[in-house]
Parts: structure tokens; sequence; C-alpha cells
């Protein structure tokens, strides 16, 4: 069984991509916390480099920027290839099956809580405002 999940935050904004028959393909970088803390208290992060096909592509591509906090459904994928020195590389990645958009890169998070909760309660729910309901 070949299955990833991440969660982790964009280190770039997406690189979009078509391929000669027309196909796109987008790449991007994720930082994603490890679980424990380093002997220094700090905690590290693996940056893994994700792929994403078609429609999915585009959609990372539109939406998503550094800084973006979001989550990947795939498989891990080992591939080799002949760079122009003449050396073997070989490139580690996620190819992924799901992209879900978690939340706003942290430079766009609005620190002040004050932000129209009012307006956001009615965006999320099709112009409904949570505070007329009578439960």
């Amino acid at each position: 069984m070949n299955h990833v999940v991440l969660i982790g935050r964009l280190t770039r904004d997406p690189e979009l991509r078509y391929t000669p028959n027309g196909v796109a393909v987008v790449t991007f970088d994720l930082a994603v916390d490890r679980p424990m803390l380093n002997q220094q208290g700090q905690r590290e992060a693996d940056f893994i480099r994700i792929v994403a096909w078609q429609k999915q592509a585009e959609n990372c591509a539109n939406y998503l920027k550094k800084g973006s906090q979001t989550a990947v459904q795939g498989r891990l994928q080992i591939r080799s290839y002949e760079a122009q020195d003449g050396q073997r590389r070989w490139v580690t990645e996620v190819v992924a099956n799901n992209v879900q958009f978690l939340g706003r890169p942290k430079e766009e998070s609005s620190p002040n809580p004050s932000n129209n909760v009012s307006a956001n309660k009615q965006d999320d729910f099709g112009g409904i405002n949570l505070d007329d309901l009578p439960f």
C-alpha cells in the first residue's frame, strides 16, 4: 500500500506548467512539521515536493500561494532522470490524488479577531445569518 497524507504550508507559490499534450501539472513544496522538538526545543519541518495533475493542478495554481495551509492525500513516487552533466539524479515526491485548501496564507490571516465575524457567519452558510436562527 502506498498512501501518504500530509498537512503543511506552501513554501512558495505553486508552479503551473502544461505538457506538450496540454495536460496541466503543478508543483509546490509543502513544509510539514515534525512531531518532536529538536534538542534546542524548536520544531523542525520536512520540505516535501507535491505534484498534482489536470483540473486539480489548475485549482492549486489559482487558489494556493506561499503560506497557504494545505492537506494533501496521495502516493509517494521515487523516480530518476539523467541530468545534463550525465549524472543520474533521484527525485522523491508525492503525487496528489486530493488537495484540500485549509486556510489562508499566514500573511493574509487577520490578527484582528473583530474581522467582521457576522459577515463571515453569513458567507459560510449561503447568506443565512447564524445569529437569526432560533436554536
